[in-house]
């Protein structure tokens, strides 16, 4: 039997490539995000390759996350990998004129809704003695750029959970690591300006930005590793970018 990865915000950007190179990898999955016809639309895609199971839920809502996660069936029920990539940013304003529901969204979902999940899943890996956690958090986790501080702040919180439950689950069989990507061309920047596409659009022009399918692929080389191998902290950026603030653009 094939092992099983549940993987959130699977239903566009980082998530959804993760899934299919997952499903490729010859993965079962569990796809969970907040759109349910994205999902499903990728559950279609998926299928011919692998057995796909459609969770939605808001990783926001701890009661609605535990309930969901516990109504899988059994033949998705052991989850062997955790893909916590479910994240977002909103708004780039200084610290004084941010919005405060801004602020909630993504502490709310970055750090909690992380949180939520890895809750529900980690205690059935500790008791199997076995399992992979890979942890999708940021370049801002890493290093705080002008107008970033809330985004930041909850992906150096991301970079702080991924080493404490490296530590809290040392020797219990269980894998952790962290993928850190800088600009990858998703519709990230597109939520982070609400909606504004030509702003968005500017961010990747002039250069070439990651793709999804690039972190995809490192996960599936963080999880085919030999079983004494962790890949426990990786910070991935394009060749143009040398930190958060310098890139290189035509």
């Amino acid at each position: 039997m094939s092992k099983t990865a549940l993987v959130t915000g699977a239903s566009s950007g980082i998530g959804r490539a993760t899934a299919i190179a997952l499903a490729e990898a010859g993965f079962q999955l569990v796809i969970c995000g907040r759109r349910k016809e994205a999902l499903q639309s990728l559950q279609s895609q998926l299928q011919q390759k692998t057995n796909v199971k459609v969770l939605q839920f808001d990783v926001r809502n701890k009661q609605e996350v535990g309930k969901t996660i516990k109504s899988l069936p059994q033949q998705f029920s052991k989850i062997d990998v955790l893909i916590n990539n479910a994240g977002n940013a909103h708004g780039l304003d200084p610290i004084q004129s941010g919005d405060v529901e801004d602020w909630d969204a993504m502490i709310d979902i970055n750090v909690k809704g992380l949180l939520y999940v890895s809750r529900e899943i980690i205690p059935q890996m500790v008791e199997r003695g076995a399992g992979d956690i890979i942890n999708i958090g940021s370049i801002a986790g890493k290093e705080v750029y002008p107008n970033g501080n809330v985004y930041s702040a909850s992906k150096h919180a991301v970079d702080a959970l991924n080493k404490g439950m490296r530590i809290d689950l040392n020797g219990k069989g269980i894998r952790v690591g962290a993928i850190h990507p800088g600009l990858v061309e998703t519709n990230f920047s597109e939520v982070r300006f609400k909606g504004d596409a030509e702003r968005a659009k500017s961010v990747y022009e002039g250069y070439q930005a990651l793709k999804p399918e690039d972190i995809a692929d490192l996960v599936v080389f963080m999880l085919t590793r030999p079983p004494h191998v962790n890949l426990a902290d990786l910070l991935i950026l394009p060749t143009a970018q040398a930190s958060s603030t310098i890139v290189h653009k035509e």
